[in-house]
């Protein structure tokens, strides 16, 4: 945010996000979903466009799109329609989308956000179904070859997310979107793969400069075409919003009388590259979709979807905050992993009675593992009540943590419980106060100068007593009886200066 107020302009930014809902059919047909078939082989006379056939609904879009839409809080009329928005493209073989106009399946809602300490509510307009279309793949060579048409993707479901013009940085841009993420996998509404495509993003951006004699000028919107990833959509919004202030300055009022347009974002170089201006509704002349009826959403089917969704992310880290007092960090880091990863740090805070421990090492070892192994922790093989034993055999013997590590990397290995590595590692923790007592005499003895140094108040010169005494005892000694054991006898020694 301090970024944003030492710039001379204010972003204004909107983003229109297209999410393949998971199915395991398209929207209007039988066709698979499935990503990676084989190009135009899961296609038939519907997708395809063909004269004379007749689209057939899919209810399971509409139920996840309905539950989409309660979890982000929108309003849902009783009934909805479909309508054909009317554009060519070679990818779009019928020359119109079956979308959805002035009856959307739902309206007026908001996601919440964090940037850093900050919350904030970004307002949605609307969130509506409509078929996608097919992927263009161009020759990007240089050579001047063919683009081709794959038709796989043509009648997928996708819905339609709009929000209010309410983003003020590219940072709450990103934001957004990671939240929206992870609120769709985590009720099962989407996979929300961007590699896949099955979310992708258009950045509409603006920008308000201030005026000498108060208000703002405004820069035209661009609209940023199918940004495929967080970093693009963060990276170019920062460009386009530059690059509009500065042909706001060499152009002045005149170019806030430009029309609209929209752009492509080049990752490679790191540019947006002004294409065309951008349509508006007239020009799509939408009508009502004479094929298909109109859908019903009744108080049973909201009912059913709220059930379905579960528990949001934005409720789960507020309550994994209040019953296990994690931080508002830790709670982001684990709730981000979803689902499953909540249960597992859930059982193994329980399991080990330290809900501290068990979220350092789920959200450090155990995520290292799954980014190490691209796992999910389903895949992880230590059941929570067995890393449980670890953290307890630490909090008992107090083992310390290079030695817990070397414990973990054991049970990994062998798929041992916490003692038995142990004992196999030869880790037995020395907790006698008398023999810890008798080796750090012996380092005083050998370090003078360390005591003396003490004994001058340099509190540190205690640390090469408590390495000598690790040292001889192989890390195997309480560090927490070390400390009070060499500061005792140190107090107690007599100043050989």
């Amino acid at each position: 945010m301090s970024q944003n107020q030492e710039l001379p302009y204010r972003f204004v930014i909107g983003l229109e996000v297209h999410v393949q809902l998971l199915t395991q059919t398209k929207l209007f047909c039988g066709c698979s979903t499935q990503f990676g078939q084989p190009a135009n082989s899961a296609t038939c006379p519907v997708c395809l466009g063909m004269p004379g056939v007749l689209p057939v609904m899919n209810r399971k879009a509409v139920e996840l799109g309905v539950m989409a839409a309660l979890a982000l809080n929108c309003e849902i009329p009783s009934r909805t329609k479909w309508d054909r928005k009317n554009y060519y493209y070679p990818d779009l073989p019928k020359g119109y989308q079956i979308s959805q106009y002035d009856m959307p399946l739902s309206q007026d809602g908001w996601l919440e956000i964090e940037v850093g300490e900050t919350k904030k509510r970004i307002g949605i307009i609307r969130a509506h179904l409509e078929e996608d279309a097919g992927k263009s793949m161009h020759d990007e060579s240089g050579r001047g070859g063919d683009t081709r048409v794959d038709l796989n993707r043509a009648g997928t479901p996708l819905l339609e997310i709009v929000s209010k013009p309410d983003l003020t940085s590219p940072e709450e841009a990103r934001a957004y979107l990671e939240e929206l993420r992870l609120l769709l996998r985590t009720i099962g509404a989407s996979d929300c793969e961007m590699q896949e495509g099955s979310l992708r993003c258009d950045a509409n951006v603006n920008v308000h400069i201030p005026l000498p004699e108060g208000g703002h000028a405004a820069t035209p919107i661009v609209e940023i075409k199918n940004l495929n990833s967080f970093r693009a959509v963060e990276r170019s919004v920062r460009y386009e919003a530059q690059r509009q202030y500065e042909q706001y300055r060499k152009d002045g009022k005149k170019f806030g009388e430009v029309a609209k347009a929209t752009a492509g974002w080049d990752d490679e170089r790191g540019v947006t590259v002004v294409q065309r201006r951008k349509e508006e509704a007239a020009d799509y002349r939408y009508f009502p979709e004479p094929d298909l009826g109109e859908v019903v959403v009744d108080k049973a089917m909201q009912d059913q979807a709220r059930v379905a969704m579960g528990e949001l992310p934005a409720t789960a880290r507020v309550r994994l905050q209040e019953t296990f007092s994690l931080s508002p960090y830790d709670s982001r880091v684990i709730t981000a992993q979803g689902r499953p990863f909540i249960r597992y740090f859930e059982d193994l805070a329980k399991g080990s009675g330290d809900s501290k421990a068990a979220s350092n090492w789920t959200t450090n070892a155990v995520m290292a593992w799954m980014n190490e192994h691209h796992k999910e922790i389903g895949d992880f093989p230590i059941r929570p009540d067995r890393l449980a034993g670890l953290i307890q055999e630490i909090q008992k013997t107090g083992l310390n943590m290079q030695r817990a590590r070397e414990v973990f990397a054991h049970m990994l290995e062998q798929g041992t419980t916490a003692q038995d590595a142990c004992k196999t590692l030869g880790f037995v923790v020395m907790g006698d106060p008398g023999q810890i007592a008798e080796i750090v005499r012996r380092a005083i003895a050998a370090n003078p100068k360390a005591v003396a140094d003490f004994k001058k108040g340099k509190v540190k010169a205690a640390d090469s007593i408590k390495g000598f005494v690790m040292r001889e005892t192989k890390g195997m000694a309480r560090t927490e009886m070390v400390q009070e054991v060499v500061m005792a006898e140190l107090e107690a020694a007599p100043d050989p200066s």
